[in-house]
């Protein structure tokens, strides 16, 4: 087991995620309550590499946990990815007395966070991204608000789609992950569902599709495309040809990782901030924490990293079977 720490950063890395100023907000108010001191750091790993660190008081989180983004900010940096660039992060952290970090990202900022721990800096990841895409966990903080958003953004669509009659392909984010695409097409009442998990590429039967459902009256068509397929416009244009029928697409895009937070992302986050400086406080390093079976979990990096995650079959089969 690693050293007990006293002063402990906290930042937050890749893309934003609702709820990521809950997490942090709850980071700095568990450690301040337990006698430990904070410091934030602006930028993720390029503001640490650049030595964009304060220290940050009960003051410097209120009114922070309705507010989407991050007040810390994010940056991507390529710098951090070489091993001198990690070496530089654990000089500065020791340059600012930072013994253990907080680093609430996706799994390419856990890969820092990893690193980080090599260099003897305690390390405590939190899942921050929209995509549900880190298998060691169940839920992500950002994915309820960003499915929310989703789907209230594709039932206006809808409405529109069935005004004029058309097929409407949606683009909803979640890289290489149709979780996003998954729970909005169910929710969404979508015809047609299309994840990189489990689409074949066949347009065919997509336009199939099309055409069985205007054969029985049905006016307009859903299909909710995921980020990681992507084309939407190239793909509307050769289903509008195939089948005559207007198909127009539309990206959501980042409209999906803004916006204030819902009740659920507020709650998780603040509670997985406050496990991760218990475990800080407890003097372990190199762990991630999740939600796994209705439990608040923390877990090894270097195992969260190797698991892997699937669509789960029967959701999938559910969903093909209600769009009918």
């Amino acid at each position: 087991m690693a050293n007990k720490v006293n002063t402990i950063g906290v930042l937050t890395s890749g893309g934003d995620a609702p709820g990521m100023n809950a997490a942090v907000r709850a980071v700095v108010r568990k450690a301040l309550n337990r006698g430990m001191k904070v410091m934030g750091i602006q930028r993720g790993y390029k503001g640490l590499l650049a030595g964009e660190i304060r220290e940050m008081s009960r003051k410097d989180v209120s009114d922070i946990i309705q507010k989407g983004g991050t007040v810390l900010g994010t940056a991507r940096c390529s710098e951090f990815r070489t091993e001198e660039g990690q070496a530089k992060g654990a000089e500065m952290c020791k340059k600012f007395g930072i013994e253990g970090i907080v680093v609430i990202g996706g799994d390419g900022s856990y890969r820092g966070a990893q690193k980080l721990a090599e260099h003897g800096i305690n390390t405590i990841g939190l899942p921050g991204t929209i995509d549900l895409d880190i298998a060691c966990t169940d839920y992500t903080i950002g994915f309820d608000t960003a499915i929310n958003t989703a789907m209230q953004a594709i039932d206006k669509v809808r409405d529109t789609s069935s005004s004029h009659e058309r097929c409407s392909i949606i683009e909803v984010m979640g890289r290489n992950a149709g979780y996003i695409a998954l729970w909005c097409g169910v929710a969404n009442g979508a015809e047609d569902i299309l994840i990189p998990e489990k689409y074949g590429y066949d347009e065919q039967e997509i336009i199939n599709n099309i055409i069985k459902s205007r054969k029985k009256g049905k006016t307009h068509h859903i299909i909710i495309n995921a980020e990681g397929i992507g084309h939407s416009t190239s793909m509307a244009r050769r289903i509008e040809a195939a089948t005559g029928m207007e198909t127009r697409a539309t990206i959501l895009g980042y409209m999906q990782r803004g916006g204030s937070p819902t009740c659920k992302d507020r709650y998780y986050a603040s509670i997985m901030g406050a496990y991760a400086v218990d475990l800080l406080a407890e003097g372990k390093t190199n762990r991630v924490v999740g939600y796994k079976n209705g439990e608040f979990q923390d877990f090894d990096i270097d195992e969260a990293l190797a698991m892997t995650k699937e669509i789960p079959e029967y959701q999938y089969d559910v969903a093909k079977i209600l769009s009918m």
